[in-house]
């Protein structure tokens, strides 16, 4: 496909699974030469595709000045306005994971996600909520070009969890398991996480977090719409999120920015723009914040500003301004006390645990798109492109046996809500109501049936 990458090819054969063989005759031969990147092996010899996700190094495929006939072709198919969704973009362009697991960074400091059960007032734990929010987007970004993750299959399943700063994780044989729940081994002291593809047309994402012990989950459903708009894609992200904590009886629901995909045609990165609101129905409290796009000539690139308002009160109790991926600064209006909000460069990343591909079902991410990763890494975009383009006509072959059937798609995880948007089918709330129920006899459930 594209000619200077013909040279770099590798070979999948080693693996021994049919799929893994399916790649290499499409993508590459053993005859031909060697892997210009070296890709982690097991002592077996087989490609280690566990090690290959926690890789977090860079092997660019080049910007898109050195994919010129790529982009001419890829431009001939769009106008400005025009929906990118049936738009097939390049391979070379793609990061090594898929959009779930990408929406899993949110978590990325897991301790100031709980931290906001801690806050003794509202208006603390406002702010911790916004502190959360905003410095949640920097840790999504793994590359300084832009890069697109895959997009997830339909009935594709992400899950991971996050060890806290300051908990000591328990032996092996004292572990203390939750038993269910988005990620039913890990203990009550550990943030868990699950997100599942639930619709394909229009392609809706749903997630879910939960901490047992700190009694607060967060359940999120959101689908992109993108458009061409010249030197720059528009992605509009449609959909909501909320915070529950369960004890207090607190509900704070907030939206998404928009993301640009900025100097398309050179070295593309990500601009994010837009209004942001999160509330709290039972508190009053109220954060409106502004993603400032960077103007044309001058200015800086990721600003963004906050205002927290208590109830019908015009004057904000707190502000905060700042980058949302370097750093924000915060003040208290009402006594003049100043703060730093998030600073990335003090902030570690709390790293994400995942099961072994090993031991993880046909559908979830890190599985279902292991052959992809690896070419990528290898950076061999003709074995990436036919190993995606395997996994693209499987789920047409899919969908239209169930056309031709009439068998509508069943989720696994998550329902549509009677209004609108998605939720999580077993949330930690719920099973806590569950668990304190009284618990009826068959007599007494006999009798209630009948009054």
């Amino acid at each position: 496909m594209i000619r200077a990458l013909t040279s770099r090819r590798w070979s999948l054969r080693r693996d021994s699974e049919s799929a893994s063989r399916t790649c290499a005759t499409e993508g590459a031969s053993e005859s031909e030469a060697s892997p210009s990147v070296d890709l982690p092996r097991t002592r077996d010899g087989e490609i280690d595709y566990d090690a290959l996700y926690e890789d977090d190094s860079d092997s660019d495929l080049g910007s898109m000045e050195n994919h010129g006939s790529v982009v001419t072709h890829l431009l001939s198919q769009v106008k400005i306005g025009m929906d990118l969704t049936k738009v097939v973009l390049p391979t070379f362009i793609l990061e090594r994971r898929s959009l779930l697991e990408m929406y899993a960074d949110s978590f990325a400091h897991p301790d100031q996600f709980v931290k906001i059960v801690d806050m003794p007032t509202p208006r603390e734990r406002m702010v911790q909520v916004v502190r959360w929010y905003l410095s949640s987007y920097h840790a999504g970004r793994k590359s300084q070009v832009a890069k697109k993750p895959y997009n997830p299959i339909l009935g594709e399943v992400f899950r991971c969890h996050w060890d806290l700063d300051g908990v000591e994780p328990p032996n092996n044989g004292d572990k203390i398991e939750v038993g269910d729940g988005p990620v039913p081994w890990c203990s009550p002291e550990q943030l868990s996480f699950v997100a599942e593809q639930v619709s394909h047309h229009p392609p809706i994402s749903a997630f879910y977090a939960e901490h047992v012990s700190k009694r607060i989950q967060f359940e999120a459903w959101v689908w992109t719409k993108s458009k061409f708009l010249g030197l720059s894609i528009g992605v509009h992200n449609i959909g909501k999120g909320l915070v529950t904590l369960l004890d207090l009886g607190e509900e704070y629901t907030l939206t998404f920015p928009n993301g640009y995909g900025r100097s398309i045609l050179t070295i593309p990165w990500i601009e994010l723009g837009g209004s942001v609101v999160i509330e709290c129905v039972q508190t009053g409290h109220k954060a409106n914040v502004e993603f400032l796009t960077k103007p044309f000539y001058g200015g800086k690139k990721h600003r963004v500003t906050c205002e927290v308002f208590a109830g019908t009160e015009k004057k904000p109790y707190y502000t905060a301004q700042g980058e949302w991926n370097s750093r924000m600064d915060g003040r208290w209006t009402d006594c003049g006390r100043n703060e730093v909000v998030f600073d990335v460069s003090t902030m570690k990343t709390c790293r994400k645990r995942v099961a072994p591909i090993s031991r993880q079902s046909p559908q979830e991410s890190r599985r279902v798109w292991r052959y992809v990763t690896a070419a990528l890494r290898a950076a061999d975009t003709d074995a990436a492109t036919a190993a995606k383009r395997l996994l693209e006509q499987t789920q047409r072959d899919a969908a239209k046996k169930r056309a031709d059937s009439d068998e509508a798609w069943v989720t696994q995880l998550f329902s549509p809500k009677s209004d609108e948007g998605w939720e999580y089918n077993m949330p930690l709330k719920k099973r806590i109501e569950g668990k304190s129920s009284p618990q009826l006899s068959p007599t007494q459930r006999d009798n209630s049936d009948t009054r």
